[in-house]
């Protein structure tokens, strides 16, 4: 996937928490790791050139915790991540039944993580729920004092509509991340809107898993009810257009030159 997001021409990559704990075959609870976002993240960073931002969620823990969550995240590559306000077990930012902890506590997190960076390029990104929870006038409070406390960009999670975009970049002096996930509470406002309301990034951090799981689910029915593929392979991506995705034929052209390897009509 991140081969594919850099071939289409876009800046950086995003690993989303949701579409990681959904590929573990879990809820966005806050049930996943360290350990397995790190991983993934390492991962991602290898087989792309690109900027890799992840969803660290809450930090995985108190702030030494979140110290060490970042330096682990540095030394996979990451090229920035981004922290929550919400208390544990966390929800998917659109959803209710959100809870937040203390601006004090966040704060803290913030310092611990800036504190933790030995590559200071690293983004530090600050997510405040506060506008589900307690309205726009608290996100905003909360954004300039986790600016303070060492966040370079804010994410303010699930505006309402165009208006509180307006709203929320006319409070804050400081760089501004925009979710345009599905079916949330945010509008599905374009690039274009986006960039004339002032906000330096955008994320869909669900769109392609639900597109392939669309697609998924379409063919799985269809094979049951019809025992067979055979209409969906139009649909599908080509082995060639596989291949070339991952430069098989780089890779043939290497092992020819270093061990002599020339493979026969039809491998593969």
């Amino acid at each position: 996937m991140a081969k594919a997001v850099e071939e289409a021409g876009f800046d950086g990559v995003y690993l989303s928490g949701g579409a990681l704990a959904a590929d573990l075959g879990m809820p966005d609870v806050g049930l996943t790791t360290l350990s397995e976002v790190a991983d993934r993240a390492r991962r991602i960073a290898t087989a792309t050139r690109l900027p890799l931002l992840v969803d660290a969620d809450t930090g995985f823990g108190e702030p030494l915790n979140v110290a060490r969550t970042v330096q682990q995240l540095e030394r996979n590559g990451v090229a920035g991540l981004h922290l929550e306000d919400q208390e544990n077990p966390k929800r998917c930012g659109h959803l209710a039944g959100k809870r937040l902890v203390d601006v004090a506590d966040m704060e803290r997190k913030l310092r611990a993580a800036a504190g933790a960076r030995s590559d200071p390029e690293m983004v530090l990104v600050a997510r405040t729920d506060a506008r589900a929870v307690h309205g726009l006038d608290a996100a905003i409070e909360r954004a300039r004092a986790y600016l303070a406390a060492g966040a370079d960009m804010i994410f303010p999670e699930a505006l309402a509509d165009e208006q509180e975009f307006r709203a929320f970049r006319e409070a804050i002096d400081a760089p501004l991340m925009a979710n345009m996930t599905e079916f949330g509470r945010s509008p599905l406002l374009d690039l274009a809107t986006l960039q004339r309301l002032g906000y330096d990034l955008v994320i869909y951090p669900v769109t392609t898993l639900r597109l392939a799981m669309g697609a998924i689910e379409r063919g799985l029915r269809a094979i049951h009810d019809e025992g067979t593929q055979e209409r969906l392979v139009p649909e599908m991506q080509t082995r060639a257009r596989l291949y070339e995705l991952l430069r098989y034929g780089d890779h043939e052209a290497f092992d020819a030159a270093i061990a002599g390897f020339e493979p026969e009509a039809g491998d593969g």
